[in-house]
């Protein structure tokens, strides 16, 4: 019989390449993954891969079970989803992954509003970003993840997994008030006259650090306005950004999501440039999202907007 574990790894060769992509995706070493493969040819009776140096492709049999994979993996998720559900209400435990400026304003509201709905429902919640979830939902540690992409940022579809969107969450520069470019105080909607990315040019800038999705983005943004932010300070957390932002004076641009608890002395103006936008989406395995307890999350985080 076909160690379905073993047949998950071939599955995740075929999509990501290398056995050091597939070792890293399950947080094993690459040895182990290899070990696994060969253990995997043994119990198929046939090549399933092909070895020349230090690289190794799938042979014509190992792409025909790759490609069976997902209908094994789509049987064993309906299998246990009917000994869940029973008669077809949602019950049981689900699994959200959720990435951290969207905990407080969609994953909470979200959770308590399936446990709400669905009385046999619980909801467990894991903070992870957009890689780290579709990481958990591959590996079946997660049912349900919310993730973004950047719009200005042209990022690959994710192998198995199907997202639909659920909301757009601009970026909107975040100024002290006594900021030249600051104008009248506005909500947090960022709702006053946009500000054009040129005007903040020769401001000290913070960003969360280069080859981060949210780094990336407002690079590119200020490179397509003419010109490289300055940056002074740079981290991850969007609280930590205006936390500086107020102290020192710098600009910052954050999704709009994340500033719903800024410090008195700061100020929000949506930015001309309608590129600088993220898409929050809700991302499923290929094939899952029609199963009762799945369906019943997607349709709340519809409801959510």
């Amino acid at each position: 019989m076909l160690d379905v574990r073993r047949l998950v790894l071939l599955r995740d060769l075929e999509a990501h390449g290398t056995v050091t992509a597939v070792a890293e995706l399950h947080r094993v070493t690459p040895s182990a993954v290899s070990q696994q493969l060969r253990l995997l040819e043994e119990e198929a009776g046939t090549a399933l891969l092909e070895r020349t140096g230090r690289s190794v492709h799938l042979t014509a049999a190992g792409h025909r079970l790759a490609a069976d994979t997902g209908a094994v993996l789509a049987a064993l998720d309906e299998a246990r989803e009917r000994l869940r559900t029973g008669a077809g209400e949602p019950t049981g435990p689900v699994h959200l992954a959720c990435f951290p400026s969207a905990l407080v304003p969609v994953a909470a509201p979200l959770g308590e509003a399936l446990e709400r709905a669905h009385r046999g429902l619980e909801v467990h919640i894991t903070e992870a970003e957009p890689e780290a979830a579709v990481r958990l939902l591959l590996q079946r540690r997660a049912d349900v993840a919310l993730v973004y992409r950047y719009t200005n940022l042209a990022a690959p579809p994710y192998p198995g997994i199907e997202t639909r969107t659920l909301r757009t969450d601009p970026l909107v520069a975040v100024l002290r008030a006594d900021h030249p470019a600051a104008g009248p105080a506005t909500s947090t909607g960022g709702t006053g006259a946009p500000v054009d990315l040129r005007e903040l040019a020769d401001t000290s800038w913070i960003t969360a650090p280069p080859q981060t999705p949210c780094g990336d983005a407002v690079l590119q943004a200020c490179r397509s306005a003419g010109f490289t932010p300055r940056v002074r300070h740079t981290c991850t957390d969007f609280a930590a950004m205006t936390a500086l932002a107020a102290s020192g004076g710098h600009t910052v641009l954050i999704p709009r999501i994340a500033t719903d608890r800024l410090p008195p002395t700061l100020t929000v103006r949506p930015v001309s440039d309608t590129t600088l936008t993220r898409t929050i989406e809700t991302a499923v395995r290929q094939g899952t999202a029609h199963q009762p307890t799945i369906a019943a999350c997607l349709e709340a985080a519809d409801r959510l907007g």
